[in-house]
Protein backbone atom coordinates (compact mmCIF):
# COMPACT_ATOMS: atom_id res chain seq x y z
CA UNK A 1 0.00 0.00 0.00
CA UNK A 2 2.05 2.98 1.21
CA UNK A 3 5.61 2.79 -0.12
CA UNK A 4 7.17 4.05 3.11
CA UNK A 5 7.77 2.81 6.64
CA UNK A 6 6.30 5.91 8.25
CA UNK A 7 3.49 8.38 7.61
CA UNK A 8 4.27 11.64 9.39
CA UNK A 9 1.41 13.94 10.30
CA UNK A 10 1.72 17.70 9.73
CA UNK A 11 -0.87 20.42 10.17
CA UNK A 12 -1.70 23.19 7.74
CA UNK A 13 -1.87 26.75 9.11
CA UNK A 14 -4.98 27.95 10.88
CA UNK A 15 -7.18 30.25 8.82
CA UNK A 16 -7.05 32.78 11.65
CA UNK A 17 -4.41 32.84 14.33
CA UNK A 18 -1.39 34.55 15.80
CA UNK A 19 0.97 33.27 13.11
CA UNK A 20 0.95 35.10 9.77
CA UNK A 21 -0.22 33.00 6.83
CA UNK A 22 3.09 33.32 4.98
CA UNK A 23 5.01 32.19 8.04
CA UNK A 24 2.64 29.28 8.63
CA UNK A 25 2.81 28.17 5.01
CA UNK A 26 6.61 28.39 4.96
CA UNK A 27 6.80 26.21 8.07
CA UNK A 28 4.38 23.72 6.52
CA UNK A 29 6.47 23.58 3.35
CA UNK A 30 9.73 23.06 5.27
CA UNK A 31 8.21 20.21 7.24
CA UNK A 32 6.64 18.66 4.15
CA UNK A 33 9.98 18.69 2.32
CA UNK A 34 11.81 17.25 5.33
CA UNK A 35 9.36 14.37 5.54
CA UNK A 36 9.67 13.59 1.86
CA UNK A 37 13.47 13.84 1.98
CA UNK A 38 13.51 11.29 4.81
CA UNK A 39 11.77 8.74 2.60
CA UNK A 40 8.63 8.87 4.71
CA UNK A 41 5.10 9.72 3.65
CA UNK A 42 3.12 12.76 4.73
CA UNK A 43 -0.38 12.81 6.22
CA UNK A 44 -2.38 16.03 6.33
CA UNK A 45 -5.43 16.22 8.65
CA UNK A 46 -8.66 18.03 7.80
CA UNK A 47 -9.56 20.73 10.37
CA UNK A 48 -8.47 18.64 13.40
CA UNK A 49 -10.21 19.37 16.71
CA UNK A 50 -12.76 21.40 14.74
CA UNK A 51 -10.29 24.23 14.12
CA UNK A 52 -10.67 25.83 10.66
CA UNK A 53 -7.39 25.44 8.77
CA UNK A 54 -6.30 25.80 5.19
CA UNK A 55 -6.89 22.50 3.46
CA UNK A 56 -4.10 20.28 2.22
CA UNK A 57 -4.52 21.27 -1.42
CA UNK A 58 -4.38 24.99 -0.62
CA UNK A 59 -1.16 24.51 1.34
CA UNK A 60 0.42 22.40 -1.41
CA UNK A 61 -0.50 24.97 -4.08
CA UNK A 62 0.59 27.95 -1.97
CA UNK A 63 4.02 26.44 -1.38
CA UNK A 64 4.42 24.99 -4.89
CA UNK A 65 5.09 21.53 -3.48
CA UNK A 66 5.36 18.38 -5.56
CA UNK A 67 3.09 15.40 -4.95
CA UNK A 68 4.24 11.79 -4.80
CA UNK A 69 0.95 9.86 -5.04
CA UNK A 70 2.41 6.88 -3.19
CA UNK A 71 3.65 8.94 -0.23
CA UNK A 72 0.87 11.37 0.60
CA UNK A 73 -2.31 10.80 2.55
CA UNK A 74 -4.97 13.50 2.67
CA UNK A 75 -7.65 13.40 5.34
CA UNK A 76 -11.21 14.40 4.46
CA UNK A 77 -14.12 14.76 6.87
CA UNK A 78 -17.85 15.37 6.58
CA UNK A 79 -17.81 19.04 7.58
CA UNK A 80 -17.88 20.60 4.10
CA UNK A 81 -20.60 21.92 1.81
CA UNK A 82 -21.27 19.65 -1.15
CA UNK A 83 -19.83 22.11 -3.68
CA UNK A 84 -16.67 22.52 -1.60
CA UNK A 85 -16.38 18.75 -1.27
CA UNK A 86 -16.60 18.15 -5.00
CA UNK A 87 -14.17 20.99 -5.77
CA UNK A 88 -11.71 19.44 -3.33
CA UNK A 89 -12.03 15.98 -4.87
CA UNK A 90 -11.69 17.29 -8.43
CA UNK A 91 -8.60 19.31 -7.54
CA UNK A 92 -7.09 16.38 -5.65
CA UNK A 93 -7.58 14.19 -8.70
CA UNK A 94 -5.86 16.77 -10.91
CA UNK A 95 -2.88 16.94 -8.53
CA UNK A 96 -2.54 13.17 -8.54
CA UNK A 97 -3.64 12.63 -4.95
CA UNK A 98 -4.45 8.96 -4.57
CA UNK A 99 -4.99 8.08 -0.90
CA UNK A 100 -7.78 9.62 1.18
CA UNK A 101 -8.50 8.89 4.84
CA UNK A 102 -12.22 9.45 5.32
CA UNK A 103 -13.45 10.37 8.80
CA UNK A 104 -16.57 11.96 10.23
CA UNK A 105 -14.47 14.66 11.88
CA UNK A 106 -14.71 16.76 15.01
CA UNK A 107 -17.00 19.45 13.66
CA UNK A 108 -17.45 22.80 15.34
CA UNK A 109 -19.56 25.95 15.15
CA UNK A 110 -17.40 27.43 12.38
CA UNK A 111 -17.56 24.39 10.12
CA UNK A 112 -20.45 23.56 7.76
CA UNK A 113 -22.17 20.19 7.91
CA UNK A 114 -22.47 18.09 4.78
CA UNK A 115 -26.10 17.38 3.87
CA UNK A 116 -26.33 13.60 3.96
CA UNK A 117 -29.08 13.56 1.31
CA UNK A 118 -26.76 15.19 -1.22
CA UNK A 119 -24.41 12.22 -1.13
CA UNK A 120 -27.00 9.48 -0.73
CA UNK A 121 -26.93 9.18 3.06
CA UNK A 122 -29.94 7.95 4.99
CA UNK A 123 -29.05 8.81 8.59
CA UNK A 124 -29.85 12.03 10.45
CA UNK A 125 -26.21 13.11 10.06
CA UNK A 126 -23.62 12.37 7.42
CA UNK A 127 -21.33 9.51 8.41
CA UNK A 128 -17.89 8.52 7.19
CA UNK A 129 -19.56 5.45 5.68
CA UNK A 130 -21.77 7.73 3.55
CA UNK A 131 -18.75 9.71 2.38
CA UNK A 132 -16.67 6.62 1.59
CA UNK A 133 -19.53 5.20 -0.44
CA UNK A 134 -20.07 8.49 -2.29
CA UNK A 135 -16.41 8.89 -3.26
CA UNK A 136 -16.14 5.30 -4.47
CA UNK A 137 -19.30 5.70 -6.55
CA UNK A 138 -18.57 9.12 -8.06
CA UNK A 139 -14.79 8.87 -8.32
CA UNK A 140 -14.34 5.18 -9.06
CA UNK A 141 -10.74 4.19 -9.82
CA UNK A 142 -9.55 7.72 -8.93
CA UNK A 143 -9.00 7.46 -5.18
CA UNK A 144 -8.14 4.76 -2.67
CA UNK A 145 -10.22 5.46 0.41
CA UNK A 146 -9.32 4.42 3.94
CA UNK A 147 -11.13 4.41 7.25
CA UNK A 148 -10.27 5.11 10.88
CA UNK A 149 -10.63 2.60 13.71
CA UNK A 150 -10.93 3.68 17.35
CA UNK A 151 -9.78 0.73 19.41
CA UNK A 152 -10.74 2.59 22.60
CA UNK A 153 -14.44 2.25 21.78
CA UNK A 154 -16.36 -0.99 22.46
CA UNK A 155 -14.79 -3.46 20.06
CA UNK A 156 -18.08 -4.95 18.82
CA UNK A 157 -19.34 -1.50 17.82
CA UNK A 158 -16.11 -0.48 16.10
CA UNK A 159 -15.72 -3.83 14.32
CA UNK A 160 -19.26 -3.65 12.95
CA UNK A 161 -18.65 -0.10 11.74
CA UNK A 162 -15.44 -1.19 10.08
CA UNK A 163 -17.26 -3.94 8.21
CA UNK A 164 -19.67 -1.30 6.89
CA UNK A 165 -16.81 1.00 5.89
CA UNK A 166 -15.14 -1.82 3.97
CA UNK A 167 -18.41 -2.70 2.27
CA UNK A 168 -18.66 0.98 1.27
CA UNK A 169 -15.23 0.77 -0.36
CA UNK A 170 -12.56 1.39 2.28
CA UNK A 171 -9.29 -0.27 1.23
CA UNK A 172 -7.09 0.42 4.26
CA UNK A 173 -7.40 1.13 7.99
CA UNK A 174 -5.65 3.61 10.27
CA UNK A 175 -5.94 3.11 14.01
CA UNK A 176 -6.05 5.63 16.81
CA UNK A 177 -2.77 5.93 18.78
CA UNK A 178 -1.78 2.44 19.91
CA UNK A 179 -0.18 1.82 23.30
CA UNK A 180 1.88 -1.38 23.18
CA UNK A 181 0.27 -4.56 21.84
CA UNK A 182 -3.48 -4.04 21.56
CA UNK A 183 -5.83 -7.04 21.12
CA UNK A 184 -8.45 -4.86 19.44
CA UNK A 185 -5.91 -3.74 16.85
CA UNK A 186 -4.86 -7.37 16.35
CA UNK A 187 -8.43 -8.17 15.30
CA UNK A 188 -8.12 -5.80 12.35
CA UNK A 189 -5.68 -8.13 10.63
CA UNK A 190 -8.60 -10.48 9.96
CA UNK A 191 -10.05 -7.97 7.47
CA UNK A 192 -7.15 -8.70 5.11
CA UNK A 193 -6.59 -5.09 4.09
CA UNK A 194 -3.57 -2.93 5.04
CA UNK A 195 -3.57 -1.64 8.62
CA UNK A 196 -1.56 1.46 9.52
CA UNK A 197 -0.75 1.60 13.24
CA UNK A 198 -0.64 5.03 14.83
CA UNK A 199 2.13 5.96 17.25
CA UNK A 200 1.73 8.98 19.55
CA UNK A 201 5.15 10.66 19.62
CA UNK A 202 4.51 13.17 22.39
CA UNK A 203 4.65 12.90 26.19
CA UNK A 204 1.42 14.93 26.35
CA UNK A 205 -0.78 12.05 27.46
CA UNK A 206 -3.73 14.32 28.28
CA UNK A 207 -3.94 15.39 24.64
CA UNK A 208 -3.68 11.78 23.53
CA UNK A 209 -6.64 10.82 25.70
CA UNK A 210 -8.60 13.87 24.53
CA UNK A 211 -7.99 12.89 20.92
CA UNK A 212 -9.58 9.47 21.52
CA UNK A 213 -12.29 10.93 23.76
CA UNK A 214 -11.23 9.16 26.95
CA UNK A 215 -10.66 10.61 30.40
CA UNK A 216 -8.03 8.09 31.43
CA UNK A 217 -6.34 4.86 30.43
CA UNK A 218 -4.08 2.84 32.69
CA UNK A 219 -1.80 2.01 29.75
CA UNK A 220 -0.94 5.69 29.39
CA UNK A 221 0.67 5.96 32.84
CA UNK A 222 4.32 7.05 32.57
CA UNK A 223 4.02 7.02 28.81
CA UNK A 224 7.32 7.06 26.89
CA UNK A 225 6.74 7.61 23.14
CA UNK A 226 10.12 6.27 22.05
CA UNK A 227 9.79 3.11 24.11
CA UNK A 228 6.25 2.64 22.82
CA UNK A 229 7.41 3.01 19.21
CA UNK A 230 10.02 0.32 19.83
CA UNK A 231 7.28 -1.99 21.11
CA UNK A 232 5.05 -1.25 18.11
CA UNK A 233 7.87 -2.10 15.72
CA UNK A 234 8.34 -5.41 17.52
CA UNK A 235 4.68 -6.48 17.66
CA UNK A 236 3.58 -5.00 14.29
CA UNK A 237 6.72 -5.48 12.17
CA UNK A 238 4.96 -5.50 8.80
CA UNK A 239 2.74 -2.48 9.37
CA UNK A 240 3.32 1.08 8.25
CA UNK A 241 3.48 3.38 11.29
CA UNK A 242 1.55 6.66 11.44
CA UNK A 243 3.52 9.21 13.50
CA UNK A 244 1.45 11.93 15.15
CA UNK A 245 2.96 14.76 17.21
CA UNK A 246 6.47 13.96 15.98
CA UNK A 247 8.88 16.76 16.94
CA UNK A 248 10.66 18.50 14.07
CA UNK A 249 13.34 19.66 16.50
CA UNK A 250 14.76 16.15 16.85
CA UNK A 251 17.18 14.18 14.71
CA UNK A 252 14.79 11.52 13.47
CA UNK A 253 17.49 9.01 12.68
CA UNK A 254 18.02 8.50 16.42
CA UNK A 255 14.39 7.56 17.15
CA UNK A 256 13.01 6.17 13.86
CA UNK A 257 14.90 2.92 13.19
CA UNK A 258 13.16 2.17 9.90
CA UNK A 259 14.71 5.24 8.31
CA UNK A 260 18.06 3.42 8.34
Amino acid sequence: MFKCAYLVEILTPKQSGHVAVDEGMNRFAQRYRRIMASGSGVSIPDNPMGQPRFNALEAIHWSNLTVDPERILVNLNTFHHKEELDNFLNTASTLGIKYLLIIRGDGGPRLPKLDQKQIGGTQSVTTSIDLIRYINAEYADVFVTGAAFNQYNPVSFETDRMKQKIEAGAKFIITQPVIAKDPNVDLLMDFNIPVVVEAWMSTNVDLLLKSVKKEKDRRAAEYDPNRNLTILHAVYPQNCIYLSMLSFKLEWETILPRLH
